[in-house]
């Protein structure tokens, strides 16, 4: 079984070359899907992971296949327009910079974009230091939308001003020191409570990457239902407010102002420029639920605002207190901020569309593969009848549509009266790896007038693959070359990389010791080694690609002895015409990739052992 250990060997060489196609890649691949969908769509991982499933089910395809969809077309480095956080890891704890994270670094961004979700005081802080290293002040790089500072700055405000300007006391008392030694030993802390002004604070301090994180609770605010309504304010990204429509007073939530952008102490936003900040576009939505708020119902719309130059989607419900004709006497309703939500959804409709365009796309190259496989690539139906020999050829296509691969054989007499075989495989799919199988497989039939030894065939098909690999990178190809002398039934054969023939003899089936060869198109001046063979009356040849050992669920030892055992069956089954059996049984098809079989069997010339097989078919 030295042969088969050799196969083992080079099969594993070119999968880490070629394609992975572990169960670990196949769970890796889909994970990194989900993660890519959710990064960019700034979705869960969970509602990624539904909308992938739902995509296979929909197009009846492997999960694994619209993963690899997913990952080509989104794993590229997404613009940076200001608006979408770039997938950066943070900096690893402990590295700590002179001059420390700017707030326009992406890391940030990212930090940035969580605080944007949660509710409380919070902030990360990046240090300035002095010439000497000490620590000379710290810059708000990013918030939570809650937190404030004295002279009324709060959320996005804050970022870019310094501690020392918002809290100078700060600087000469303890907590300067604690917040110092946390950047330079990684040790979190907890300050307080100490007061600042009318409020007395808990700080709670952790190194963050190179940057200062801090959490802060205030004590003694009131607390009671007030503070939980507007914890849950927070925590959805809503607000309220109220139109008395008999006196004009208009009452709005602290949180509105946020979602507005507005500074509470201007007041609420006059009904006219508020609807002044509605999209164009969306402005007939706006008529039609003010035309439903007149007839008394309840309004919930969704539409787009332009504030502060960006555009937010608010989802407005609204009902009213109304007299008894039916006319509003105050008027209240809720605002959330949907806009993540919103965004997100849009962005998995571009990816779905992105998707579908891309799969048309592969459905054509695949049409167009397909057609040029048939054409440079005839299977016979019937067995072909050479000197000394029949062969029956089988093509068994991917189980998945989209895989046409550059499997290929070759079965003909030469002029001398013996009998070329073959059997390669093209590393890849698609058009390219058709067109390559294309010009091995007719260059094979050239060479073969001006030599038949196998070795020297398979070196010269080496130095082409070569030359094509200059032209298009990471061409590689696998061969077996034979050739039979049906007089002295002798078998000479090479292989450059390719799994070994079987041969069964006597109702044992074993692959044959490999010569020496690496895969065509790895090195230039690779040289290639013969085996010699003879063949005996009954004795069955299988020259086969890896597609037919190779699968997702299972090694490539379990793939090999499986055929083996099947070889033997057949064998076993039909004695007298064992290669319409053996082909009966190998017509299984690999999900992942094509499978070419050239059954060989030496005859005298008169056997006929499959016309009724084929007549059956």
């Amino acid at each position: 079984m030295g042969g088969q250990q050799a196969y083992l060997e080079a099969m594993e060489h070119r999968r880490a070359v070629a394609r992975p196609a572990t169960d670990e890649g196949y769970r890796a691949s889909v994970d990194r899907a989900v993660g890519l969908l959710a990064g960019r769509t700034r979705c869960r991982l969970a509602e990624a992971h539904r909308h992938l499933l739902q995509l296979a089910a929909d197009q009846n395809r492997d999960v694994a296949d619209i993963a690899a969809g997913v990952i080509g077309m989104l794993d590229v480095p997404e613009p940076a327009d200001g608006r979408s956080p770039p997938a950066t890891v943070l900096p690893a704890p402990g590295r700590s910079s002179g001059a420390g994270a700017r707030p326009g670094e992406p890391w940030v961004g990212v930090v940035q974009a969580v605080l944007d979700l949660l509710p409380g005081h919070c902030a990360l802080l990046t240090p300035l230091r002095d010439r000497r290293g000490g620590l000379a002040d710290l810059v708000y790089a990013a918030v939570t939308p809650e937190a404030s500072a004295p002279d009324g700055r709060r959320g996005s405000w804050l970022v870019g001003a310094r501690l020392r300007e918002q809290f100078p006391e700060s600087a000469a008392g303890e907590r300067w020191a604690v917040y110092e030694r946390v950047l330079d030993t990684g040790e979190p802390a907890e300050l307080g409570p100490f007061t600042i002004g009318e409020g007395r604070f808990t700080v709670r301090a952790h190194r963050l990457g190179s940057a200062l994180f801090t959490t802060w609770v205030c004590h003694g605010s009131g607390g009671g239902e007030s503070d939980r309504i507007a914890g849950t304010e927070q925590l959805g990204n809503l607000g309220w407010g109220e139109w008395d429509l008999v006196s004009g007073d208009v009452r709005w939530s602290a949180q509105l102002y946020r979602i507005y952008e507005r500074d509470p102490a201007l007041g609420p936003l006059p009904t006219a420029e508020t609807e002044a900040l509605t999209v164009p576009e969306d402005a007939p939505l706006r008529v039609a639920a003010a035309e439903a708020f007149a007839r008394g119902e309840r309004v919930d719309l969704t539409c787009r605002v332009r504030v502060n130059g960006r555009i937010k989607y608010l989802r407005t419900v609204a009902d009213a207190t109304r007299d008894r004709a039916g006319r509003p006497l105050r008027v209240y309703g809720i605002v959330q901020d949907v806009t993540a939500r919103e965004a997100g959804a849009r962005r998995l409709a571009d990816v779905e569309q992105q998707l579908a365009e891309q799969r048309r796309s592969l459905h054509a190259e695949h049409e167009l593969a397909a057609r040029l496989q048939h054409i440079i690539l005839p299977i016979p139906e019937r067995p072909v009848e050479l000197p000394g020999v029949k062969v029956v050829v089988r093509y068994l296509p991917a189980g998945q549509e989209n895989l046409v691969g550059g499997d290929w054989y070759h079965a003909a007499a030469l002029r001398d009266g013996s009998v070329l075989l073959a059997v390669g495989d093209v590393a890849g799919h698609g058009t390219l790896a058709a067109t390559t199988m294309a010009q091995l497989r007719y260059s094979l039939r050239a060479l073969a007038v001006t030599t038949t030894d196998p070795a020297e065939l398979l070196g010269h098909l080496n130095r082409i693959t070569c030359d094509l690999d200059a032209e298009r990178p990471e061409t590689a190809a696998t061969a077996v070359v034979a050739r039979y002398e049906p007089l002295l039934r002798r078998l000479t054969w090479a292989q450059a990389g390719h799994p070994p023939p079987l041969l069964s003899r006597g109702g044992r089936t074993e692959p044959l010791a490999r010569p020496a060869g690496p895969m065509l198109g790895v090195v230039e001046d690779a040289r290639y080694e013969c085996a010699e063979l003879r063949l005996a009356l009954g004795d069955l040849l299988l020259f086969y690609t890896d597609g037919l050992v190779e699968h997702r669920y299972r090694g490539l030892d379990d793939g090999l002895n499986a055929v083996i055992r099947t070889v033997d069956e057949a064998v076993a089954a039909a004695p007298r015409q064992p290669l319409a059996e053996l082909v009966s049984r190998l017509r299984q098809a690999n999900p992942d990739d094509d499978t070419c079989i050239l059954a060989v069997r030496p005859t005298t010339g008169t056997t006929q052992d499959l016309r009724g097989y084929l007549r059956s078919r």
